[in-house]
């Protein structure tokens, strides 16, 4: 087993982190973080999220909280119309 020395600045956010993250303990949230940084295969997908489409959830997320949005039944009809026509 090996271990990792943290200095006291750095030790207080990653316990900090740990808290919000629901963690039991620093040394569980550590080894999770650095699990995943290193063996994680998944594709980094920033880039997708351009200031364009960061606007257009924004924007989105405003109208949904304004009342402005469609059942899940509005949805399947548009849909099924669309489709048949």
């Amino acid at each position: 087993m090996y271990q990792i020395q943290l200095t006291d600045q750095v030790y207080i956010e990653v316990k900090r982190r740990s808290v919000e993250a629901g963690y039991n303990s620093v040394d569980d949230y550590v080894v999770n973080v650095l699990t995943y940084d290193v063996f994680a295969d998944t594709e980094n997908l920033d880039h997708l999220f351009t200031p364009e489409r960061l606007a257009h959830i924004d924007q989105a997320a405003a109208q949904v909280k304004a009342g402005e949005f469609h059942t899940a039944a509005q949805v399947r009809e548009h849909f099924k119309v669309r489709f048949e026509a």
